[in-house]
């Protein structure tokens, strides 16, 4: 699929002079593409509600734990306490445990997930106990490459877009998500822009060592 390719970004550039801006100032995003994995969901579902630093954290103590890759066999003998002390709330250690018990059970197959356009890839995704329509939206954005995704609900594209637009406050999410429609068909091209500028722009480096656990995907409450 188009991961975001230049000739959307020139479009977006085109479109909005403040991607064009964030172009000069930046260069163009990082790709922040990641596996059709069990361990990609897991890192999903520990972002939700919390910052990036975070759940990179536990992410990394949990691969300490059972070892890379993460894998859902691995991860299903492991008791609440241990989980509590890698950093999962009891919500999402019941959540990755419900899609790990599907995975080993055949129920499950996040291949053909990344393989299914967005609006199927979507729904099965948010078929998924504790699986709403941010994680979705990030997994079909870094998983899928879908070209016209917005993740709704993501406050560092908020930020973002206040600093970016130069607002007196961070938007609200109507107000944010209403912006984001004059960026169709290449929400995802300004959603990577966004989080790279919130990031740093051209001083951002990805975190030795973190392979895809530098992507953002950063939802704070």
């Amino acid at each position: 699929m188009d991961r975001s390719s230049p000739l959307a970004i020139d479009r977006l550039c085109a479109k909005e002079p403040r991607f064009a801006e964030l172009r000069r100032r930046n260069g163009e995003p990082p790709d922040w593409r990641r596996p059709a994995t069990f361990g990609t969901l897991t890192l999903l579902v520990l972002e939700q509600q919390v910052s990036l630093a975070s759940a990179r954290a536990a992410f990394h103590r949990l691969v300490d734990v059972i070892g890379d890759p993460v894998e859902p066999a691995r991860f299903l003998p492991l008791g609440d306490g241990r989980l509590r002390e890698i950093g999962f709330s009891r919500q999402k250690a019941s959540y990755v445990r419900g899609i790990a018990d599907r995975l080993v059970a055949g129920s499950l197959d996040l291949d053909h997930v990344a393989s299914l356009d967005t609006e199927r890839a979507v729904e099965a995704l948010t078929d998924l106990r504790g699986v709403g329509p941010w994680t979705a939206a990030c997994w079909t954005l870094f998983v899928n490459g879908a070209p016209d995704i917005w993740p709704s609900g993501d406050r560092a594209l908020y930020v973002s877009i206040r600093n970016v637009f130069d607002l007196p406050d961070v938007p609200r999410r109507d107000e944010a998500d209403a912006l984001a429609t004059a960026w169709r068909p290449d929400r995802s091209v300004a959603a990577r822009m966004l989080w790279h500028d919130y990031l740093g722009g051209r001083s951002y480096r990805r975190p030795d060592g973190d392979g895809f656990l530098d992507t953002p995907g950063m939802v704070h409450p």
